[in-house]
């Protein structure tokens, strides 16, 4: 049968791209369809966007630093506008360079919202495009709870980024990555800033001591943590917004900020309609080389809710199109995937966490380490940073590495390799530390924690 292409991506952020472009490059004809702008969630409305916010936030907490180094400052205030004007022009910057990616590989780009109506056929902008193959690339998107006034006076991550006034005073609901990124955000630009979350310690899934450390290190910098707490209901009054608490407390604030998790962005893509298995978040089910139950259909990235992070839809896209269009059988490996928290601190951690090593080895030893960063023994800092290595007692393997302090994304992600390769707690001991830094605290743990 002939198609109109060998493959139609519908979404054309990092994964769908990365996807597009390598199977462009091994001969296939390829279309991607992008409804919104191309560069998806992580370009245009996450990972890129917010960690430019996080470093003008960080700027007011180096500045307090800098006094405890002789140096006078003053801080005038912040123009939140021209922020926002910059943050904007770099994402246009980025979008182009996305839409000449595709076209320098020869794929070509549909504007339009797709419907996959038929194994092989697309609907889009009203006109049927057929292919071989289709590949969902669709992403995630916000959700919102069953609050009372959530939906009519909530904001999410997507409308925080442009924000057009800056809000004095704002209740940020939930606790994840996202929660705590926009909260050390918020607050480095000077927001009163309340972090109202269920649970009894922040970023639920990670390791507790570093939980532990976090809620610390949030609290010295100011945030007002209000954990095993919900919001009740939220209104508009005179003032800004009526946030009532499972408490009985009620905050007054200018903003309220939905953080409570991210779904499939599968809605109205007619994937069940066409008989793809979807799970109860709504994510699509795909086996290890990312098919679906239809063997014309393939997911990758966020739509498949397996490891939601942008070098993941990444690997996978890649995966994809070497294993379908190179002949190159290739398979992305969702081990020891690292990961970061752009928080302030900021976290990052690689393998298991101390409950998850306990529950798989019979045996473990844990190795950590509390500091104050040099920077701040004289800045004035209390702030610790923490460091922590599990190691499986039996190979003497380390199968989880954790921090919490500055740069740890940067320091995390040279130990990743290590911990990929499956290098022993002798293999760090044997390792010469860098000095003075904080990352050589990983070479230089000797004795376990009692």
């Amino acid at each position: 049968m002939a198609y109109d292409y060998d493959l139609i991506v519908i979404g054309a952020g990092s994964g769908g791209v990365r996807a597009a472009r390598m199977s462009a490059g091994h001969g296939a004809k390829v279309a991607v369809i992008e409804g919104d702008r191309p560069g998806g969630t992580c370009v245009i409305r996450g990972c890129v966007p917010k960690k430019l916010l996080m470093y003008g936030a960080a700027f007011s907490a180096d500045a307090e630093d800098a006094r405890g180094f002789g140096w006078n400052v003053e801080v005038e205030g912040h123009s939140w506008s021209n922020l926002i004007a910059a943050k904007n022009a770099e994402l246009n910057r980025l979008e182009d360079i996305y839409r000449s990616l595709l076209k320098n590989a020869g794929a070509e780009l549909i504007d339009g919202w797709a419907v996959v109506t038929g194994p092989n056929q697309v609907t889009v902008n009203e006109q049927e495009l057929t292919a071989e193959r289709i590949l969902i690339a669709a992403g995630g998107a916000p959700q919102l709870l069953d609050v009372p006034g959530m939906a009519e006076h909530a904001i999410t991550s997507n409308e925080a980024l442009d924000l057009e006034i800056f809000p004095e005073e704002i209740v940020i609901y939930g606790s994840g990555y996202i929660a705590l990124e926009f909260a050390g955000i918020f607050n480095g630009f000077g927001a009163k800033t309340h972090l109202v979350y269920r649970s009894d310690l922040p970023l639920r899934g990670f390791d507790a001591d570093i939980r532990r450390e976090i809620a610390t290190a949030l609290q010295g910098r100011g945030i007002i943590l209000h954990p095993e707490t919900t919001i009740s209901a939220i209104a508009d009054n005179d003032n800004g917004k009526q946030v009532s608490l499972s408490d009985g407390a009620v905050i007054t604030a200018a903003q309220v900020m939905a953080a409570t998790g991210r779904s499939p962005n599968t809605g109205g893509l007619g994937l069940a309609e066409t008989g793809v298995e979807m799970g109860g978040r709504g994510e699509v089910v795909v086996d290890e080389s990312s098919r679906t139950s239809v063997p014309s259909i393939y997911a990758v990235g966020d739509v498949t809710d397996r490891i939601n992070l942008t070098p993941v839809a990444i690997a996978e896209g890649h995966a994809f199109a070497d294993s379908t269009y190179g002949r190159i059988n290739r398979v992305a490996s969702h081990d020891n995937v690292a990961s970061a928290v752009f928080s302030q601190p900021p976290i990052a951690s690689v393998g298991l966490g101390e409950a998850e090593a306990s529950e798989k080895y019979a045996g473990i030893t844990v190795f950590e380490s509390r500091f104050r960063a040099m920077k701040n023994t004289i800045s004035g800092r209390a702030e610790m940073s923490y460091m922590k290595l599990i190691v499986e007692t039996a190979s003497d393997r380390v199968v989880g590495v954790h921090m919490m302090g500055p740069d740890s994304g940067e320091i995390m992600q040279g130990i990743a390799i290590a911990v990929k390769m499956g290098a022993t707690k002798a293999d760090f001991d044997g390792t010469i530390g860098i000095h003075p830094t904080a990352a050589e605290e990983f070479v230089t743990m000797r004795s376990p924690r009692s």
